[in-house]
């Protein structure tokens, strides 16, 4: 079972930290208060996992629901009443957070290049999607804490991760539109926010 294992649970929350921290470096205080959000995410979802499954509690005194301790506190295993389900999820959550990663990593890679060249990047995963970093962000998020492994905490964090980088997103395309002007509008038009457009769809400006 995973209960009780808090070590593990804090094994995996300051690999998780690393990660966040090595690829989405807060530059400004506005930027900490959005990572602040993500880390209470990343701290309550593991010592949920690992620790103490506070969901299938809550859940089970509230619906009278016997605890069959099957595979640990997974909120899928409890309630299909086998591993399976939980392997299920694991796999689609996993392959949900791995795309996720790799548009993070992807994106990443060329936007440091760009700010170190002084120009605006527009080409390759940026080409699709304007804040590829974020929108990866959202589905490792999404993978992990609403696919494989849901909580009452995680479910709930998720609308507000997206909300809060939403604003931060908003805020840095301004500074944006200071500095390359009529380029970045023209690239606000050309390609969506978040979510890549289907081929042939044409732009409306502004799109997530």
């Amino acid at each position: 079972m995973h209960v009780g294992l808090w070590g593990m649970a804090a094994i995996a929350i300051v690999i998780a930290s690393w990660l966040m921290y090595q690829y989405m470096a807060p530059d400004n205080w506005k930027e900490w208060t959005r990572a602040g959000v993500l880390q209470a995410f990343i701290i309550a979802f593991y010592a949920e996992m690992y620790g103490f499954p506070l969901t299938i509690y809550f859940l089970a005194r509230y619906f009278g629901i016997d605890l069959a301790w099957t595979d640990g506190g997974n909120l899928w295993a409890q309630v299909f009443g086998t591993p399976s389900a939980h392997m299920v999820a694991m796999v689609l959550g996993y392959s949900i957070v791995f795309a996720g990663a790799t548009v993070i990593a992807d994106g990443w890679s060329k936007i440091h290049r760009a700010r170190r060249e002084g120009r605006l990047e527009t080409g390759g995963v940026y080409s699709r999607i304007r804040h590829p970093q974020y929108s990866g962000l959202f589905l490792v998020v999404f993978g992990e804490g609403v696919v494989h492994w849901p909580t009452i905490i995680s479910v709930a964090a998720f609308p507000i991760i997206i909300i809060a980088y939403t604003m931060l997103a908003r805020a840095e395309e301004r500074q944006m539109i200071k500095e390359f002007g009529d380029a970045y509008r023209d690239y606000q038009q050309r390609v969506p926010m978040f979510i890549p457009r289907l081929r042939g769809a044409q732009p409306h400006g502004d799109q997530a």
